[in-house]
């Protein structure tokens, strides 16, 4: 991310802008007329948990989040690289003290939903709100997972984690006015902006939090600023979002230079929302749709507007020779694909018996172990060519990827077979190895109940016992082996990291020691990177944190804490009638900017 200098608020703005109408002005009828009648039917591929900004980590709770609450700061819909904007703050902050000090102007005329709790009057939305709602990731009765966003980092912020209380001040967190939001950090953190447009950072009022204080009433009983609001609510099977009465008259516009500099498809969206009124439709009705077969049933049929990632099991549902089926385009669907910044490894426990820890036998077990994986195979027969190999734990696209960086460890078995024989890895009369003690080598790997999880298994079957090594396999629910990786208590799993934000960052604290028992579920924990990772965090992306980085991928490839795996490529399909979509690289929706023409189809398949 690019360092902000001090500068006026309003300086610094993206390309694409979403003008906010004064305070007083009406919510414009026209508006409300467009929207009339228009719903976009859309799936979401797991069960919410829960609404409540400060808590909810999983996808379909923080898709449902971005929709409802509002963070400071929002990305530009349509700029790449992205960019961020004002959300419910006027524009980018003024920015102090070397890149130390923030300070944001809240918006007038930004108001919560009515509800209740505010006793029949309005209830705008104020500098206080925020502070009240980032103060809430330190309340050690909610063990808010995003608390990592901000601990240690905003000025004496201990205060909050010695004797917490929602009215303990701290410097490093304060309404200087009404609309002055003032936040100060202990070092400079050039990722800190990312975190204030995430859906964890969303304003909450207090009055509503103090209503329902029961522990997870709050996420049950949402009332937020967003373009929408939950209006019908069945768990796990149906919600019911309608446009919000009250949000705030927002008005897409892009300037002439940014609209020419846009490639044509970005631009054919700008055109067709250029002077239009946020949201776009009146209701949106989400399923929740946890069968691969049923997605791809449901959107052939029209059920739903748009499908992000077809199933890998699936795609010859719809591709044939990698593009879409003649018949389907003749239907007018369209197919994108898009490079997800996502990156699958398989993680190895390193305090582990059998294969954690630095000796020479051990690491030559995982070396030998990531030697054996055979990406093509998996990205041709399982990915189905929608996947691009990893040479790093970075994703395209993300701030500190290097194109020309290549793994040192390449698919090679007969090396992986050479390794365990030198370092006492013995073969049997069975054909499998045994360790260099003499007892059995098992290895024990999790996976999920599902298709796809036991076609990997097989994958990961074959791999292994070519170099003669016998591997065994415990299903469990994916939130369970969660839970069991952070006690320490799984050897080696297979998982996927979604970027929160768009920086190198988020992927590589995820081997940093202190975060062992959290995100770093290898519990890789070695000086030289900790201490380069240090460093690097404090920087934006620079020569120096470049140079840094290749030697953080280099201790990952020489330890071998991970096995990289891939960075998926997904294949999108959306239906002819549906308007502006273009998916964005770090936000989980685009639907305040979606619209339908019921003239070039029938939407739900009515």
């Amino acid at each position: 991310m690019m360092l902000l200098r001090k500068t006026a608020c309003a300086a610094g703005l993206a390309l694409l802008t979403l003008f906010a109408a004064p305070a007083h002005a009406a919510i414009d009828a026209g508006a409300t007329a467009a929207r009339a009648g228009k719903t976009l039917h859309l799936f979401l591929s797991t069960s919410e948990t829960g609404l409540d900004p400060a808590v909810a980590s999983d996808l379909a709770s923080l898709n449902l989040l971005e929709n409802i609450f509002d963070p400071l700061l929002r990305y530009d819909y349509l700029a790449r690289p992205v960019k961020l904007q004002g959300n419910t703050a006027r524009g980018l902050p003024q920015v102090e003290d070397g890149g130390r000090t923030y300070i944001f102007q809240i918006q007038p005329g930004v108001y919560f939903t009515p509800d209740p709790a505010f006793k029949g009057q309005p209830r705008e939305v104020t500098a206080q709100d925020y502070v009240y709602s980032l103060t809430r990731l330190y309340d050690p009765s909610l063990k808010s997972p995003w608390l990592f966003l901000l601990e240690d980092k905003l000025v004496g912020d201990a205060a909050l984690k010695t004797k917490f209380s929602y009215d303990t001040p701290i410097a490093g967190l304060q309404a200087l006015d009404k609309y002055t939001l003032r936040i100060r950090l202990n070092a400079v953190d050039p990722n800190f902006l990312f975190y204030l447009a995430m859906p964890a950072t969303g304003v909450v009022a207090r009055e509503v939090a103090e209503a329902y204080p029961a522990p997870g009433q709050i996420g049950n009983h949402p009332v937020g600023t967003g373009p929408f609001l939950v209006k019908q609510w069945k768990r796990s099977d149906k919600i019911v979002l309608q446009a919000n009465p009250t949000f705030r008259p927002t008005v897409f516009h892009t300037d002439a230079a940014a609209l020419a500099a846009m490639p044509a498809a970005e631009r054919a969206v700008a055109t067709s929302l250029e002077g239009k009124q946020l949201p776009l439709v009146e209701r949106i009705e989400v399923r929740i749709v946890e069968e691969y077969q049923s997605r791809m049933l449901g959107f052939l049929k029209g059920e739903f507007d748009y499908l992000e990632q077809v199933p890998e099991s699936m795609t010859d549902m719809v591709l044939a020779n990698g593009a879409l089926k003649p018949e389907l385009a003749a239907k007018g669907i369209a197919l994108e694909r898009f490079p997800v910044l996502q990156t699958y490894y398989m993680w190895m426990n390193m305090d582990d018996p059998v294969l954690g820890g630095t000796t020479k036998d051990k690491l030559a077990l995982r070396r030998a172990i990531a030697l054996s994986y055979n990406g093509r195979e998996d990205i041709a027969l399982l990915k189905k060519g929608l996947a691009l190999p990893a040479q790093s734990p970075l994703p395209p696209n993300v701030l500190g990827y290097d194109k020309s960086y290549r793994s040192p460890v390449g698919y090679d078995p007969v090396l992986a077979r050479a390794l365990l024989d030198r370092f006492g890895y013995k073969v049997g009369a069975d054909g499998f190895r045994t360790q260099p003690d003499g007892t059995p080598l098992i290895l024990t790997m999790h996976t999920e109940p599902s298709t796809v999880g036991r076609l990997r298994d097989e994958l990961w079957r074959r791999n292994l016992n070519a170099i003669g090594v016998r591997v065994e396999f415990k299903s469990d629910k994916k939130t369970e082996i969660i839970k069991a990786s952070r006690l320490g208590k799984v050897q080696m799993f297979e998982t996927n990291w979604i970027a929160d934000f768009p920086d190198g960052d988020n992927f590589m604290q995820l081997l940093y020691g202190p975060n062992s028992g959290r995100a770093n579920y290898a519990r890789f924990n070695l000086p030289d990177y900790n201490k380069r990772y240090e460093e690097a965090r404090l920087l934006s992306d620079t020569p120096r944190r470049r140079s840094l980085y290749f030697d953080l991928f280099q201790l990952i490839h020489a330890y071998t804490p991970w096995v990289l795996l891939t960075h998926p490529i997904s294949a999108d399909l959306r239906q002819p009638w549906l308007k502006n979509y273009r998916r964005h690289p770090v936000e989980f929706t685009s639907w305040r900017y979606l619209d339908v023409d019921t003239a070039k189809g029938s939407p739900a398949g009515k």
